[in-house]
């Protein structure tokens, strides 16, 4: 029996790295494993389609009348694709990383995260930017995740990464130059492969904006008694909000909730990603280092649609319900406003209670999750939603987010160097997990599809979580395991 007890423990210590076995976790790592991407419709939400996500109850009742025409609308401009001049939606370029809101915001469901095809990927054979000088970048996979790129530092004269001047901002992926419709604008990509080579790029995936609205109606005030709830935890835990500059209020959205609202949210990424300019974000975007360089983007891919600015669709003659497929009231605002209306009134995930594993085993999971300190940062329920003048839904409604949407310090091994308003390199808004059951790529920058791997991704040296995943770590196997079937349940 020894023997045998000897060979079964030599032939894990070949399977299994000795990092894991020095952690005394050889035998969790064999035994449990994330039950994978929880199938039907957004959530189990009747009525709910790949293309159809559920509005609000009180949008769905119509209620104010016309307000099920917003979310309409809103969302069929989250799914309109923009050209860069010559079309019905133009403003596309100089540079962007993908031409419409709904090929990037897709899993399960339009409002989603990144889906299982990546549409960049393809972006340089589809017709986007056919005829370009582009080249796909290593980074981006055919079934990876949709990701925007950033250089934390600033390349020095002879090319080298200088430390000492912070980058952070977005390096488009793409540029129209060669495009039919682009003029003679020859705006080259960044340099990825030099940034690669310097290990000098990081990445961003979408955020899910299912329920955004909740969290936007959230008052400082329930957000900072929830703060004060959840100190002096004994885990470590010592979160802080990220502030807007302006007034002052808590910023909430955004890998490190550096955008107040989602008005201000689509503005940037509105101008950012696709680079169409709009009455947020009234200027086209040079790349970070042509700004500094002192340069900024030449005249040649300036207002390239030939229509002034801003280039999103400014509505200033109303429709009418027998001229538009929308009643007036729907017309009017301007595609920045309409895309945080569909944003707000989009109904919040509903979870699962007996997929995957069981009711029981679920049931077991959300105790753990609460007892070995997860809940700490991902708070279950804010309550309550302060009044709305939108719509009812709004008002008074608990948010079962799963989040405190505080920053937290989350060391060295999630560490991207980029600081966002008050948000340092390794500060990140607690991702809220609602809908999390249905998501394929984890953790900011998309690093794994193992939720797992994203669990234990959260210890390392200066992290706040270190202590929780360590909990995590000396549960049994099969108590792990109900924690993950509970996290897929969401």
């Amino acid at each position: 029996m020894a023997m045998c007890k000897s060979l079964i423990a030599a032939a894990v210590r070949r399977l299994v790295p000795a990092g894991l076995l020095a952690l005394g976790i050889a035998g969790p790592i064999l035994a449990q494993t994330d039950p994978g991407v929880r199938g039907g419709a957004i959530n189990g939400q009747t009525g709910a389609t790949a293309t159809s996500p559920l509005p609000l109850a009180s949008v769905t009742a119509n209620t104010p009348q016309g307000i099920s025409e917003f979310f309409q609308n809103g969302l069929d401009r989250f799914q309109e694709v923009d050209v860069v001049s010559g079309g019905a939606n133009n403003g596309l370029g100089p540079r962007f990383n993908f031409n419409s809101c709904s090929g990037c915001h897709a899993q399960p469901t339009i409002g989603g995260s990144s889906p299982a095809t990546n549409p960049e990927f393809t972006v340089v054979h589809n017709g986007i930017a056919s005829g370009s000088t582009n080249t796909v970048p290593s980074f981006l996979t055919a079934n990876g995740p949709t990701r925007e790129a950033r250089f934390p530092f600033f390349f020095n004269s002879s090319g080298g990464v200088n430390t000492s001047a912070p980058n952070g901002g977005v390096e488009d992926l793409f540029t129209v130059a060669g495009r039919s419709d682009a003029g003679s604008c020859n705006a080259q990509q960044p340099s990825f492969v030099q940034a690669q080579q310097a290990n000098n790029i990081i990445f961003r995936i979408p955020t899910p904006v299912f329920g955004a609205g909740l969290l936007e109606n959230l008052d400082d005030s329930t957000l900072l008694n929830n703060q004060a709830t959840q100190a002096n935890n004994g885990l470590g835990i010592s979160g802080t909000f990220n502030h807007n500059g302006n007034d002052g209020t808590i910023a909430r959205f955004g890998w490190k909730a550096q955008n107040k609202s989602l008005e201000i949210f689509s503005g940037e990424a509105y101008n950012v990603e696709m680079g169409i300019t709009n009455e947020l974000f009234q200027n086209e975007r040079p790349l970070p280092g042509e700004d500094v360089q002192g340069t900024g983007l030449p005249s040649n891919c300036l207002n390239l649609g030939g229509k002034g600015y801003p280039e999103d669709a400014t509505n200033f003659a109303p429709g009418t319900a027998s001229s538009d497929t929308f009643a007036e009231n729907a017309q009017i605002p301007s595609d920045t406003v309409q895309f945080s209306m569909f944003m707000r009134l989009l109904a919040p995930p509903i979870p699962s209670t007996t997929t995957p594993g069981g009711a029981s085993s679920i049931s077991q999971g959300s105790s753990l999750f609460s007892s070995i300190g997860c809940a700490t940062c991902h708070t279950r329920s804010l309550t309550r939603t302060q009044a709305s003048n939108i719509t009812s839904s709004l008002g008074g409604a608990t948010a079962n987010a799963f989040t405190d949407l505080e920053i937290h310090h989350m060391g060295t091994g999630l560490n991207d160097n980029v600081s966002q308003g008050s948000a340092g390199g390794d500060q990140f808004r607690t991702a809220p997990l609602w809908g999390l059951g249905q998501r394929i790529f984890f953790l900011h920058d998309g690093r794994t599809s193992n939720l797992l791997t994203a669990i234990t991704a959260h210890a390392s040296s200066g992290s706040e979580a270190t202590q929780v995943v360590n909990n995590f770590e000396n549960l049994s196997a099969s108590q792990q395991q109900a924690v993950l079937n509970f996290l897929r349940s969401l």
